[in-house]
């Protein structure tokens, strides 16, 4: 069971203040969650594999080919400001 102190930890923890109201209110929520997630551990999912997604994603790789890049003084002769093989930006701090 979900007490008040307990949601005053993880409010400690987390940075918020909360009033008593809130710490009672979200006591009670979070022991209907665990509840139901109580439920659902009652299914029998032993003939589902393990997911990391529920969908069957995977990532989609190009091979790397070297290929012809652009003359650096070409591209740097179009920046508005440079600063030798560098463009110069404004600082931001």
């Amino acid at each position: 069971m979900i007490t008040p102190k307990d949601v005053e930890h993880v409010a400690l923890l987390a940075r918020l203040e909360l009033t008593e109201e809130e710490k009672e209110l979200y006591a009670e929520q979070l022991a209907k969650i665990l509840e139901y997630a109580a439920i659902l551990n009652e299914l029998d999912t032993s003939e589902v594999p393990p997911l990391a997604h529920v969908l069957p994603l995977k990532n989609v790789f190009r091979e790397d080919r070297v290929g012809t890049h652009l003359d650096p003084e070409a591209v740097l002769s179009h920046a508005p400001d440079r600063e030798e093989r560098f463009f110069r930006v404004p600082r931001i701090v």
